[in-house]
């Protein structure tokens, strides 16, 4: 992944925000490198981290995959087959053309490295614009890590470009196990 970034998409509602996000549902932002990630490794990775048979508490809350060009559209739809197949359930995921991103507020984003103050100095020390810490593909791949996403070997192969502190460093290496 080059980014994630959290925010609101799917609706009308010009600008939405989390206390007055109209029709809009809450969504992750991808941005990634098709040269070492495919989108249907993407869509694999969507499939098996959330239940696609159940039902939405919300509008706010639903399942949405939100193509940007016909293949993207053609390849999201096959995937969504293939999980009703292996499940023998409806996929209540909805698959629906991009129009807009709105931003979600800052105490939002990166929510796992917020919950770590030793990291947050460190990285709001490097990124002291909001919008640059959010932007930033070290504090992407952190916020990843220490929510236990990727392996030690991953993190051993990247931990030089993330700008950490050895002692931050360390520490890292000891939660990615």
């Amino acid at each position: 992944m080059i980014r994630t970034r959290v925010g609101y998409a799917g609706g009308t509602t010009t600008h939405p925000t989390y206390r007055s996000i109209g029709n809009h549902s809450e969504t992750v932002q991808i941005d990634y490198d098709p040269t070492r990630v495919s989108y249907e490794e993407l869509l694999e990775i969507f499939w098996t981290n959330h239940c696609p048979t159940s039902r939405p508490w919300s509008r706010q809350y639903m399942s949405i995959i939100f193509f940007h060009n016909e293949e993207q559209h053609r390849l999201a739809l096959a995937s969504r087959d293939r999980e009703a197949a292996k499940s023998r359930q409806k996929i209540l995921t909805d698959i629906l053309p991009f129009t807009e991103f709105y931003l979600a507020e800052h105490y939002h984003q990166k929510h796992t490295l917020q919950q770590r103050p030793e990291f947050m100095k460190e990285f709001t020390a490097m990124y002291p614009d909001p919008k640059e810490f959010v932007d930033s593909t070290a504090v992407a791949r952190v916020n990843g890590y220490l929510a236990r996403r990727g392996t030690r070997e991953q993190l051993q192969s990247e931990i030089d470009q993330l700008g950490l502190s050895e002692l931050a460093r360390q520490k890292l290496l000891r939660i990615v196990k």
